[in-house]
């Protein structure tokens, strides 16, 4: 999930991982928080527990996603793990109040030749800060290092999005209709991919509809929990109603209100990368380029919207954004594929 920080100066630091769960049936009695609160050994003792603490209260307050847990908690265990090494000493609160500038960026240079990228130090100088913040808070420990500390610079690429025609192809069932599955996965697969691309949904925020939730018959309008736990309404148009409704009466399980939509082949909850591999082999057998992503029918949604006149404030409020900015990204992209077209159109554009 998405999640940003604005610190000293209003510099933003922002979070900017996916969402990218690979297992296909998560266990259910395992915590998110189980699996970042792992010993932080190189800290000591005072250190250590505050830094679980601060995971737990990210967890149980902030309510960030289990993505975002295991990150930060990584990116700490990174961070202390260089500290050690680089004051030659278990880290502790005494380090902490003693960082300087120059100790973050000897950090962020040794993550840079370990193959880190920009993206991924914006991510974890969040993390830290927000770690910092909350040692601040608590009358724990306090640092100036971070506000006198510029940001990595990152090139801010362009979404990837679909044609329509190829947006239309990869969310029709038809489209596999020569796999040898059975016709309720392909229906569930139309169905879920019939949400991004129809409703802009994350496809963590489609796979967490519940049954009772289903935007089928009358209703025509989705309530989503997106990054963050914000809530927002989205309007499901009857193309995609029809392709949810299909995949029920097709669905050989048992589907309780309270239980995910949509399920796996053995009746579990459906795994994020078994719609990844779907999208993987419509790629193959419509010829699409390998930006055709299930996140990529996302952008679709939004730059489709946004080319057929669509107000951008209120597709911000459609896809979730928190801030206009992130949706303003669209405008290049709709910019991109004009001059596009005029280049290769305009009899003087050479």
């Amino acid at each position: 999930m998405c999640f940003a920080l604005r610190g000293r100066g209003g510099r933003r630091f922002a979070r900017l991982d996916r969402d990218l769960d690979l297992e296909a049936s998560p266990p259910a009695a395992t915590a998110p928080a189980a699996l970042a609160l792992e010993a932080f050994s190189t800290a000591d003792r005072e250190l250590a527990a505050l830094a679980r603490a601060w995971l737990a209260h990210l967890e149980g307050e902030r309510r960030v996603s289990a993505h975002t847990l295991i990150c930060y908690g990584r990116d700490l265990r990174q961070f202390l793990k260089f500290a050690a090494i680089h004051f030659g000493a278990a880290p502790s609160l005494a380090m902490v109040e003693g960082l300087a500038p120059a100790d973050l960026r000897a950090f962020m240079a040794q993550r840079r030749e370990e193959g880190a990228g920009g993206r991924s130090l914006l991510r974890q100088l969040a993390g830290l800060r927000s770690f910092v913040r909350f040692l601040e808070r608590n009358g724990q420990a306090k640092t100036a290092a971070f506000s006198a500390l510029r940001a990595p610079k990152i090139q801010r690429r362009l979404p990837k999005a679909l044609t329509k025609e190829a947006a239309r192809q990869v969310v029709r069932t038809d489209a596999r209709a020569g796999e040898n599955r059975p016709a309720w996965i392909l229906a569930r697969d139309a169905a879920v991919l019939g949400l991004l691309y129809g409703a802009g949904l994350r496809i963590s925020e489609a796979l967490a509809i519940s049954r009772s939730e289903a935007p089928v018959g009358g209703l025509d309008v989705l309530r989503v929990i997106g990054k963050g736990q914000k809530t927002r309404a989205v309007p499901v148009i009857a193309p995609v109603r029809r392709g949810i409704e299909t995949y029920l009466e097709l669905c050989p399980y048992p589907l309780p209100p309270e239980r995910p939509l949509f399920v796996g082949a053995k009746g579990g909850p459906l795994s994020p990368r078994i719609i990844q591999l779907t999208v993987e082999r419509l790629r193959g057998a419509l010829g699409l380029p390998e930006t055709a992503t299930p996140h990529a029918l996302r952008h679709s949604f939004a730059t489709h919207l946004l080319g057929r006149g669509g107000d951008l404030r209120t597709i911000q409020e459609l896809l979730g954004h928190a801030s206009l900015s992130t949706t303003q990204i669209y405008t290049a992209v709709d910019s991109a594929r004009l001059l596009e077209a005029f280049r290769s159109a305009h009899p003087r554009a050479t």
